[in-house]
Order: C-alpha cells, then structure tokens, then sequence
C-alpha cells in the first residue's frame, strides 16, 4: 500500500491535507537539496557577508513574523555566543512598534529576514523601516519564494542578498513545515562559526535521521493524536523553548484553535502555568543534549508523571534520553537537532487537526486567518530613533 504518513495520498486529498502530508513528509529531500544550493552559492553568500560577524561594532538582527520569527529565536543565542558581533531575534511585529528598542541610527546593521512567501506586510515593512532609519544597514533575504515582493525588491542592490530555499519548500499548505526547517537549517549553516564545510554533513546527517524518524514516529503519533487531549503543552530550554513555540503554534493553527497549546521552560513551567493542567492535557518535553539541562527536565517529567496532574506526559529528543519518541541524534547542538524533534511536532499538528475532522491545508476556510496575513495596516514611520 502506497501510504503517506499513516493514510493513503488520496485519503489526505479527500480530507484536504495532502499538501501538508506531503511538506512534512518531503523534508529531508528538501534538505539535502539545500545542502547542494548552500554548496553551489557559498562563494556568493561568503563575499556578502565577509568578516560582518567578527565585528563587535556590528548587530545582526533577525526577524520575522509568526513562525519565521521563531526560526531567528531558535538560533539567535548559539550565533550570539560564536561571534563578536551582537546577534538578536526581534520578531518583525516589534520591530515595527518600537523601532527605538532595537534599532541604532549609526550602529552597522545586517537585517536577516525570514519569509516564506516573501510577501507579509510587516515583512516588507521592517525592511523598508530598517532602510529609512539606518545610516548604511544590509539586508540578507533567507527565503522560499523567489517571486515574493521581499526578494525581488532586494534583485541588484548591493546592500541585499537574497539566498533562496529550495522550490518545494514554499509549502502549499496553511502551516509553515518544510519551509522553516529549511530556513532553519540555512541560517545555521550561512552564520555559523564552523563554516559550510562542517554545515553541510551535518545537513546530510540530519536528513538520514529524519527519514528514520517520520517512519518510525507516524504510527504512535497519529494514535497519541487521536486521544481526546485539548490542552498540549510543549516544554524546552535552551533554543528548544522557541522550538516549543513553534509546536505550540502548529497545534493552534492546525486545529483552528479546538485544541490550546502553550508553550515554556521545564524551569519556568512551574512558576503558574503548570496551573492549566488537568486528565485532558498532554505535555510533551523536548529533550535536550546538554547533562544540565538534562537534569532539570527529567525532574519535571518525574514530578508530573508522580502527580498524574496532567493526562499524559511524554519526551521528544535523543534515544540516550530515553523519550518516547526519540532518534538517534549526531552530536550536535540543540539548535540544529531542533528540525529533527520539529518533526513530532509538526506529525501531532498535522494528525490532531485530522482527528478533529479538519482540513489541514486550510483549517480556517472563513478565512479568519490566512497563509499569508492580511488585514495589516501598516503606520508611517517618521524616521528618527
């Protein structure tokens, strides 16, 4: 039988989620295929960025909206913690509101965009802000849209580099999937210390593994999926609570909001939201490869399951964490195992949103909210700081 993620390809074309099935299930095509256009653009992608971020007079800030800003706050504090430069996450929907927070008129500013599409309002708008505000600022589009208004705007100016992902990762369906962990896994590979040589194994690595997981992982979590949980809650530390942000947000979109998601800390958790719990809430912790960190969630989950406060509480991450549904993970830093545990994630969301009787390609036909958003107004800037 010809199955996609536990359902024949004509079952999901039936229900309306076959482009979401199959954008979650072409990954790690789609990323060895951005490890051959890292490898082809590298010499392009070096001279724009050249020693930008050996300097620490220069910021780096990295935006986005909604899903896409959680790309830039997934790997902001490794990139930060490499380079002598200062690197931040700024979601692009503060950015706009309070320019004065982020932004210096005389401090050299690279903008590193995230965009599907390349066409959100607050996208374009933080761009044209950033241009108008600072005195010599550079723009680098990581993008899956080359026909979106964010890269043709920046085609032939010096100051602009538009480094385009893979045709398949400009997803079809509602939710962001191939196209974030593609964008993901390029800005570790462009901005990183180590340099694509090292990026580009790990891609191929990365993509070995995810094959196994989506196999694997279809199965149990389209049952987990099925069980009548309406409160998800997703745990990480690190660069997996942005990971967890994601998670969170998937299962919002994907259900049109019947099942509520949050997302925290193992830490912070306990400090009032853990209060949301009851019989009908799945916690799902994402596990960490650091010792430390290690510790501290494994308290968590030992203190929720003793309690039975929650319905069920279960662990993503490497096979020596002993998770529930666990890979075995390369040696590698928590922001780049995150595309590979974004996976469960986007698996769950995608089989909840099923279970519920949904259309994942478009699970709010009202029109309520839209793949690409729309309804912003965006205000003048009169362009001081």
């Amino acid at each position: 039988m010809n199955t996609l993620l536990q359902r024949e390809p004509q079952e999901w074309r039936r229900i309306g989620g076959l482009h979401t099935a199959e954008e979650i299930d072409h990954q790690p095509r789609l990323w060895r295929e951005l490890a051959g256009v890292l490898e082809a653009g590298q010499a392009g992608i070096a001279d724009f960025l050249g020693d930008w971020l050996s300097k620490p007079a220069h910021r780096v800030i990295l935006t986005g909206a909604g899903s896409s800003a959680f790309v830039g706050e997934i790997v902001a504090d490794e990139l930060n913690a490499a380079w002598p430069a200062q690197v931040r996450a700024v979601a692009t929907t503060s950015l706009l509101t309070h320019p004065e927070l982020y932004l210096e008129a005389e401090a050299p500013t690279l903008l590193v965009s995230f965009a599907r599409s390349g066409n959100s309002p607050e996208s374009l708008a933080a761009v044209e802000l950033v241009r108008q505000t600072l005195s010599s600022p550079r723009f680098l589009n990581i993008t899956c849209n080359a026909e979106g208004q964010l890269a043709r705007e920046a085609e032939g100016r010096a100051d602009s580099f538009n480094l385009l992902m893979p045709a398949g990762s400009c997803d079809r369906g509602f939710a962001m999937t191939s196209s974030l962990s593609c964008m993901l896994l390029a800005a570790l590979s462009v901005l990183g210390q180590d340099g694509l040589a090292e990026a580009l194994p790990r891609i191929d690595e990365l993509a070995e593994q995810a094959e196994i997981a989506l196999r694997d992982w279809a199965a149990p979590v389209a049952a987990l999926a099925a069980e009548p949980f309406d409160r998800i809650v997703y745990l990480g530390s690190g660069p997996l609570e942005s990971l967890a942000k994601e998670a969170a947000l998937k299962v919002l979109e994907l259900s049109s909001g019947r099942a509520l998601a949050l997302a925290n800390t193992p830490l912070g958790f306990r400090h009032g939201p853990k209060s949301a719990l009851n019989k009908s809430s799945l916690v799902l912790v994402f596990r960490s490869r650091k010792a430390l960190s290690q510790r501290y969630e494994q308290d968590l989950i030992d203190e929720l399951r003793r309690e039975q406060v929650a319905g069920r509480c279960l662990a993503i991450g490497p096979v020596e964490t002993a998770a529930e549904l666990s890979a075995a993970a390369p040696d590698l830093p928590d922001a780049w195992l995150a595309p590979l545990w974004l996976l469960a994630a986007q698996l769950f969301s995608l089989q909840k949103s099923a279970a519920l009787g949904l259309t994942p390609d478009n699970p709010f036909p009202d029109g309520t909210v839209n793949r690409v958003v729309q309804g912003v107004t965006i205000h003048p800037h009169d362009g001081s700081l």
